[in-house]
């Protein structure tokens, strides 16, 4: 092949960029079709070992005044091959530089293999180049700097975005070091926010609406400000503020051999009981002299402190006393409790309607949440075999949090206990061990959904936990996928702090220009290749990689059910009478 090409005449040399006049375009490309994201190299003047390699950014025709065609490549210098090995950096070749030719097969496959001589290589591949020959030239990655620097996979819907993320997924799973039988030590956790997942990962540790178990009693302040305040509620300090109070109180209460209680201690309380005192505080009445003398319509009790009072209202819902003026027959006086004077109740109102949401009692509030322990929880979204008699796959590489059924109000606090578990998990496990050798990958499907720019309070738990994760999880064995189609309305602070990026078909200007302002390589306008991609095709490029690469993402084992409807196709088809409104219903409201 080498000998079919012609060589092309560089005429200019920029710090970052490379031009070649070509005189005959047809017998330069050889027998390979050029494209923008082709490859080129250029040979040094002294020393013809090395070769400078440059990714074509545009193609460009000048015409002259005789009509004369002038052929123009412009190029993005990437590295130099030297004695068969590839770097970064173009600066050993020395000016000018003589010639140029379309890259051989040979030296692009040198290119990719180089990444082997670094040190802590572990070869990882799901892809081709895109442009190469009918001959597959794979582009594989560092496999450890991919996965530990977290990495994200953008594209509009169609440009097989799930796809890509499944067939990584599905590579990652079937990794091993030696031919031992079982699973790997992969542990993958799936957030799907639209049920994509288990067709692709059939032995998943599959946890939906009707199956997860997400305890009450372990989420923290934000994540319960968020579920039970009213954004722009004047009273929302003095509420949060009592409701941190009544929450320590009632640990203590339910955790007596406890000797370290805090409110965000991961221990167990009662939120049926806490329900019961905040409906007593709000009618509550008092000796008008002794705040401790509450006045109950049997009778009145005297407590030593507020502690002993709040266990006391954690039992039932009690009846009080009227409020009356001291008088020589009526007695002492009576009078309104600190918040008997309305300034709850229209938080209390919305904590009942939240506790005693049937949809909300399913996973977050009833009987399963109260009994299920911390450990067991763990188990649960790690893949280590809770309940294994009622579960299918509960022990398993891949667990797929499904949150097509979660209560939209309830999604993003969801999503943020879950991380928060997993990241704190991560934290003590390896204080405790000193390294982590169950490193956790967190896959967030649809991103821009619970993390986005936006400051909404209904986001700030979310937000929190991931963008933790993203600045810290690395130090502690937890990394992040960040998978979008809309990068431009995703926390800048967690899209930032990927090192590796898939970027597909991009259609939105607003897309297209955030990621290309946040991409960590600067590529010119090669990257305006973003909105004409194929579907399956992707601009690969960041840390894990030995230079960026447009690639084609190999088929998945097992697809995602993330499909388009073939519209057309079904309507020509016979009129479907078999619709089970009947099931279909009553799923709905169950």
């Amino acid at each position: 092949m080498a000998e079919q090409k012609v060589n092309g005449e560089v005429i200019a040399v920029l710090p970052n960029k490379v031009k070649i006049k070509i005189d005959d375009l047809n017998a330069f490309k050889g027998a390979e079709q050029l494209k923008v994201g082709s490859y080129i190299q250029i040979a040094d003047n002294d020393n013809s070992d090395i070769k400078l390699i440059a990714i074509i950014e545009s193609f460009l025709i000048e015409v002259t005044e005789g009509g004369e065609r002038k052929y123009l490549i412009e190029a993005n210098p990437l590295g130099t091959i030297e004695d068969g090995f590839f770097r970064r950096g173009g600066d050993s070749i020395a000016l000018p530089p003589k010639e140029a030719t379309t890259a051989s097969k040979e030296d692009i496959k040198a290119i990719y293999s180089s990444g082997s001589n670094e040190s802590n290589y572990e070869r990882f591949c799901f892809a081709q180049l895109s442009h190469s020959s009918k001959e597959r030239i794979d582009v594989p990655v560092n496999g450890n700097r991919f996965f530990n620097k977290h990495f994200a996979i953008v594209g509009s819907t169609g440009s097989g975005k799930s796809h890509t993320t499944a067939k990584v997924l599905q590579n990652a799973i079937q990794e091993r070091k030696s031919n031992f039988q079982g699973l790997n030590n992969s542990h993958i956790i799936i957030f799907d926010i639209h049920s994509e997942y288990n067709s692709a990962f059939p032995e998943s540790n599959s946890i939906t609406i009707n199956d997860l178990i997400l305890p009450y009693w372990l989420l923290n302040g934000d994540e319960l400000e968020e579920l039970f305040l009213e954004s722009g509620d004047n009273n929302n300090y003095n509420q949060s503020s009592l409701l941190r109070t009544l929450i320590t109180e009632n640990k203590i209460y339910k955790n007596p051999t406890e000797t370290k209680v805090y409110f965000d201690s991961p221990l167990k309380f009662d939120i049926d009981e806490i329900l019961n005192c905040f409906q007593n505080l709000r009618k509550e009445t008092k000796h008008t002299e002794n705040d401790l003398d509450i006045q109950f319509s049997d009778g009145n009790k005297t407590f030593k402190s507020d502690s002993e009072k709040y266990q006391h209202y954690f039992k039932k819902t009690y009846e009080f006393a009227s409020p009356r003026r001291a008088s020589k027959d009526a007695g002492h006086g009576i009078s309104k409790g600190a918040f008997s004077d309305g300034s709850i109740d229209k938080f209390v109102s919305r904590l009942n309607t939240k506790v005693d949401s049937q949809r909300l009692r399913q996973f977050l509030f009833g009987d399963k949440s109260k009994n299920i322990s911390f450990e067991e929880t763990l188990r649960q979204f790690l893949g280590y075999g809770y309940d294994n008699e009622n579960r299918k796959n509960a022990k398993s590489n891949v667990t797929i949090v499904d949150l097509s059924g979660v209560p939209f109000e309830v999604l993003s606090i969801t999503v943020s206990l879950i991380s928060r578990l997993l990241f704190d998990y991560s934290y003590y496990y390896k204080k405790q061990v000193g390294d982590n050798d169950m490193p956790l990958l967190l896959v967030y499907e649809e991103a821009h959904k619970y993390v986005p720019k936006s400051d909404l309070a209904r986001f700030k738990s979310s937000r929190s936990s991931i963008e933790r994760i993203a600045k810290e999880g690395r130090k502690y064995g937890i990394s992040l996928a960040i998978i979008s189609q809309r990068p431009s309305e995703l926390s800048e602070t967690i899209f930032s702090q990927c090192n590796n990026f898939i970027a597909m078909r991009l259609t939105n200007p607003d897309d297209q220009n955030y990621v290309k302002r946040l991409l960590p390589d600067s590529l010119g306008s090669v990257t305006d290749i973003l909105p004409s991609l194929q579907s399956g095709e992707a601009l690969l490029i960041g840390e894990a990689t030995v230079m960026p690469s447009i690639i084609l993402v190999d088929r998945c084992d097992n697809e995602p059910s993330s499909n388009d409807i073939p519209y057309l196709e079904k309507w020509k088809e016979e009129w479907f009478e078999k619709v089970d409104f009947k099931g279909i219903t009553k799923s709905w409201k169950d």
